[in-house]
Parts: structure tokens; C-alpha cells; sequence
């Protein structure tokens, strides 16, 4: 297990420009420069930071909900377009690794994404949320076994997953079996629903992703949007709208690999970053009551089956090449 020096990681609280791409992209070069001034080496996004989480999903029903589906497929981000190169670069000039929680734009589909990003701006790896979440599959794909990677970098073993993704107990066990370090959590705000579904508000969010740090004992940063006005008022067309959708929501926080919290919270209605120093040396203590994967574990009664082959909607089944093509059209000709 390597280890790094201790460096600052910082979880971003804010809201996007909400379906601008344009907009996003330099807030988020702002959040980028604004955490490199505070010395930080690990910067957190939220889900679908960009160009926000559709909360409208949630709110309507489909037919209501297809007005903003134009906007949203034309301001989500490609995977190798200008918009993630200039993010990218900004990660550089920062000398900074990013994980960025999008929407990504892949021809006619979308999907809940997120883009590991190197402090010399190389691509780490894309990875794409492996099951949307209830209404959320109205709007995304998903992604298969290749997106459950642990990424070796100069920081850490480093991983990251979208929101329940964090609720199912396999897809952790694949991410602990590969020893992860450090791990980004990927939230949107917890006002939706608020008071009316627990199962989605920040007191248990909160703790199923405190419980991530605790159970495989790795360093989480944990990143959430939040509502603002100006989002409530694009999405929410009359009171019922409003009261399911309400300001705030924010409650990014960092956790330690016995589950403790580093950071001091921000307001659910506050925009800013949450800070805290890593230093993955402490992960051994933490390994030495409870490695789930290692002594802790129990393989001659449960083992895990990972398939983490990636998967293709399409496959050539050619059997030969043009210049094989090419040959066998001048024998055939030959043979006449």
C-alpha cells in the first residue's frame, strides 16, 4: 500500500449554472483556482455538477418533464470536448486532481457521470453511475463492471461512486476489494422531498457515506449541490412544485477511515468548499481492527463474483479486412 505525504482534499458545496454549460465550465475553473489558492491537491464535485442534477425528474410527470430534456442533452458535456479540455487544463495550472461529476453527453444518450482528472491534466478515467436511481433512468443510461475502478495516483488509491451507488453493499465490497484510499462521494442536494422522504435527506445520506469511510476504511470526500433560487424558479411552476423542491440542501463534508468527520460543515444554503487534510498513513490503524477484505473477511464463506469487462451495443463481425478483401477479389478474378 503506498503511502502519501498528507495533503489537503477539498469537497465542493455550490450549485452550478444550472443547464449552461458555458456558465458551469467557468465556475467550476473559479472553484478549481479558488481551491488551489487554499493549497488543495483533491478537489470533489458533486453529482451531475454539470449542468446540474434533474431535480424535475422528481418533481412531475414525464410528459411535464420533457420541456427541459433539449436543454439538458444540449448543455451536458462530452467526454473529449473543448468544455472538459479546458477543465482539464485548469486542473493542471492547479496542479490539482479533480473528480468532476457530470452528465455526460454521448451522441443521443446520457449518462450520470464522473471524470477523474490527473494534476498534469491527463484523463484518470471516466466512469458512468452503474445504476440510475429511480426516475433518474428517465434521463440516463447506465454504465457496466469497467466503472468500478480504484485508480492508482501519486495521492492515494483513489475511487469515486454517485450517490446510492453508495447504498449497494456489492458495489462497495468491488470498490474495497481494490483497496481504495481515498474515495469520492457524489451527491446532489438533500432538500428534495424534504421532510416527506427520509430515505433521501442528508441525516441518512450523511451516514451511509460516514459508514463507507468506517467499512472500508478509506478517506471520503463527499460532495453535494445545494437549491438555490434560481434553480427553484426554473423548475418549480406553481407551490407543490416549491414544497417538494426547497432552497438549500447543501452538506458536503470529508471523513476519515474510522468514520470521523475533519471538516467543519457549511450552512445547507451556503456555497464554498470544505476542507480537511489527508494523510493515508492513519488508513493502517484503521485496517488493524477491520479490513473487510483482508482479515476481517471470511472468503471460504462469501466471495463476491465482479464481472469488470466493459460492455459494447455493438460489435463488427467482419472476417476480413479491405486488403483481405482486396486478395481474395484478385483470386477470385484469377481463378476466372
Amino acid at each position: 500500500m503506498t503511502l502519501s505525504k498528507p495533503f489537503k482534499a477539498a469537497a465542493v458545496q455550490a450549485a452550478p449554472e444550472f443547464l449552461d454549460l458555458g456558465g458551469t465550465v467557468d465556475k467550476t475553473i473559479a472553484l478549481i483556482e479558488q481551491a488551489a489558492r487554499q493549497d488543495v491537491k483533491l478537489l470533489a464535485f458533486p453529482e451531475a455538477w454539470v449542468p446540474g442534477y434533474p431535480f424535475w425528474s422528481w418533481l412531475g410527470s414525464q410528459a411535464w418533464g420533457m420541456q427541459f430534456i433539449g436543454r439538458y442533452h444540449a448543455n451536458s458535456i462530452e467526454r473529449d470536448g473543448p468544455e472538459m479540455q479546458a477543465i482539464a487544463a485548469a486542473a493542471a495550472r492547479a496542479d490539482m486532481t479533480v473528480v468532476l461529476g457530470t452528465s455526460e453527453r454521448d451522441h443521443g444518450s446520457l449518462y450520470l457521470g464522473q471524470t477523474l482528472i490527473g494534476p498534469d491534466g491527463a484523463i484518470l478515467a471516466h466512469r458512468r453511475k452503474l445504476r440510475p436511481t429511480h426516475v433518474e433512468r428517465s434521463v440516463f443510461g447506465e454504465g457496466d463492471g469497467c466503472d468500478l475502478k480504484v485508480h492508482a495516483t501519486e495521492l492515494g488509491r483513489l475511487g469515486a461512486l454517485c450517490c446510492w451507488e453508495h447504498l449497494q453493499p456489492l458495489v462497495k465490497y468491488a470498490m474495497f476489494a481494490q483497496h481504495e484510499q481515498i474515495h469520492v462521494a457524489a451527491w446532489p442536494a438533500f432538500s428534495l422531498y424534504e421532510g416527506k422522504a427520509y430515505a433521501l435527506g442528508a441525516e441518512l445520506n450523511t451516514a451511509v457515506t460516514q459508514v463507507y469511510a468506517a467499512e472500508g476504511q478509506c478517506f471520503v470526500i463527499a460532495a453535494t449541490t445545494l437549491v438555490t433560487p434560481h434553480i427553484q424558479a426554473m423548475l418549480c411552476d406553481g407551490p407543490d412544485k416549491v414544497d417538494l423542491l426547497p432552497l438549500g440542501g447543501g452538506c458536503s463534508m470529508i471523513f476519515g477511515p474510522d468514520g470521523a468527520p475533519l471538516a467543519d460543515r457549511l450552512a445547507p444554503t451556503e456555497e464554498g468548499l470544505v476542507v480537511a487534510e489527508i494523510d493515508t498513513s492513519m488508513i493502517a490503524y484503521a485496517k488493524a481492527a477491520a479490513d473487510p477484505v483482508g482479515h476481517y473477511s471470511r472468503p471460504d464463506v462469501f466471495q463476491v463474483l465482479f464481472d469488470d469487462r466493459p460492455r459494447s451495443r455493438f460489435t463488427r463481425a467482419s472476417i476480413c479486412d479491405k486488403d483481405d478483401e482486396a486478395q481474395i477479389d484478385a483470386g477470385d478474378s484469377a481463378s476466372q
